[in-house]
């Protein structure tokens, strides 16, 4: 009979996050196979276990799901987890699960802490509907692309970003979303010198740059979406200049608004920037 591979989440700083079942399963399985053996092997070492660790990354993934497959296949159980949060979400794992379902092997959810959802929760931000990003582009012009390309986003997004990019890509958000965007910077999440801040993309950029936020850490930026409430096959700029050859600038906006759901005020500023232009 074959094994079983257990998707297990780990704590994101503090370790006591760690759940009962985690810890459980984690002693109770034949092989832990980790992102970093290191790092892993302290916080066993935390538990009380002993289970015997095999590193799978993202620079060796690929050569080790055979390996993986093998000890599950002769029907041993396998543990996999990420250095810290939810396997799979911004780590690596994908090519493993994969393998394990297209060969009949049982893949269960281990579920518990993760950085997205921890900050999603204290972000004060919209939730019922939200996307997550991951990492932007290191490069500046692949990730301003990306940005923009979120700019209409209604959604709630979620970066992951590092400390030292993070000042460079708030300053690229407020380019792409503007300065009074509201948002949310969580620094070192349950963790001993946690920070949760909240206020609009400019003002947090402020705050990184005079040090109110500090320069240490990891970071999630939650970010709200746009309320353009605009469709992608409406160009709103041409239908502002046909509806203001027949109407009056204030009527214009007006039956904008009713025709795609943005705000008037929005529509009629825009629209003056039009005629300007």
């Amino acid at each position: 009979m074959s094994g079983r591979l257990f998707i297990v989440a780990t704590p994101i700083g503090n370790l006591e996050d760690l759940t009962p079942r985690a810890r459980q399963t984690l002693a109770d399985v034949d092989l832990v196979a980790a992102e970093d053996t290191r790092h892993t092997g302290r916080l066993l070492s935390h538990i009380g276990v002993k289970t015997r660790l095999l590193a799978l990354h993202d620079h060796n993934e690929e050569q080790r799901v055979s390996e993986v497959m093998a000890v599950l296949e002769s029907g041993q159980s396998v543990a996999l987890v990420s250095d810290a949060g939810t396997p799979l979400v911004s780590d690596p794992g994908y090519r493993l699960v994969r393998a394990a379902h297209a060969s009949g092997i049982a893949v269960s959810p281990i579920p518990g802490p993760s950085a997205v959802t921890a900050a999603l929760s204290v972000a004060g931000l919209p939730t019922d509907r939200f996307c997550f990003e991951g990492f932007l582009p290191a490069r500046n012009a692949a990730r301003r692309g990306v940005l923009d390309q979120l700019r209409r986003e209604t959604r709630t997004l979620v970066f992951y970003e590092s400390v030292h990019r993070i000042a460079e890509v708030l300053g690229d958000l407020c380019d792409s979303f503007g300065d009074d965007r509201p948002a949310f910077v969580g620094r070192e999440l349950t963790k001993m010198h946690e920070q949760c801040v909240q206020g609009t993309l400019g003002s947090l950029r402020d705050k990184v740059a005079d040090k109110s936020i500090v320069g240490k850490g990891e970071f999630v930026v939650v970010v709200a979406g746009s309320d353009e409430a605009v469709e992608s096959s409406l160009d709103i700029d041409r239908l502002l200049e046909a509806l203001s050859d027949r109407l009056s600038a204030k009527d214009a906006a007006r039956v904008a608004a009713e025709a795609t759901g943005g705000k008037r005020n929005d529509l009629y500023r825009r629209l003056l920037l039009i005629r300007k232009e």
